[in-house]
């Protein structure tokens, strides 16, 4: 899960505005698209008001909008026109960092991978499976047919939770 410069660039320049709401910033996705770019920012509430049950309202992500549109107008960090959102990262979360993972162990995953896991008819890109085990070089994922699959992290081009009604 390496982010790129760019959104390491914009995360930077992005988190101070986003704390200043009182929201934690979960992650940042830019999306170049020639004449028109995306970014995306995800927030979060706070660790002590998700303890309270508090969640992002659209109030914050106003908020968050008109402060990060004021600080990207003075940085200037994106060349030509873009559309910027700003949401909460729902139930399918994306995940930008591993860290953020720990609160989803045994739940379900799906991963992206740079490179192939796995050998014969089970090698593959995709991973979606039950999120076992996770330390700061890999994580274990065991799929639905119980293939388990040791993945290192640097080997993860995207991740996301998959929401189950339980």
């Amino acid at each position: 899960m390496k982010l790129s410069n760019k959104v390491t660039q914009l995360t930077d320049i992005i988190a101070p505005a986003v704390a200043a709401c009182d929201v934690a910033l979960w992650g940042v996705e830019f999306l170049p698209q020639g004449g028109r770019s995306l970014l995306r920012i995800y927030i979060e509430a706070l660790p002590e008001d998700k303890a309270a049950d508090k969640q992002v309202t659209i109030e914050n992500c106003a908020a968050v909008t008109h402060q990060v549109s004021g600080v990207l107008e003075v940085h200037d960090p994106i060349a030509g026109e873009y559309v910027l959102e700003v949401s909460s990262p729902g139930l399918d979360r994306p995940f930008f960092a591993p860290e953020q993972m720990t609160d989803y162990m045994g739940q379900t995953i799906n991963l992206r991978l740079i490179q192939a896991v796995g050998s014969g008819s089970s090698k593959r890109r995709k991973v979606t499976g039950k999120l076992e085990q996770l330390d700061d070089k890999q994580l274990s994922v065991v799929t639905a047919d119980g293939e388990r699959y040791d993945i290192a992290l640097d080997n993860i081009d995207k991740a996301n939770l998959i929401y189950q009604d339980l």
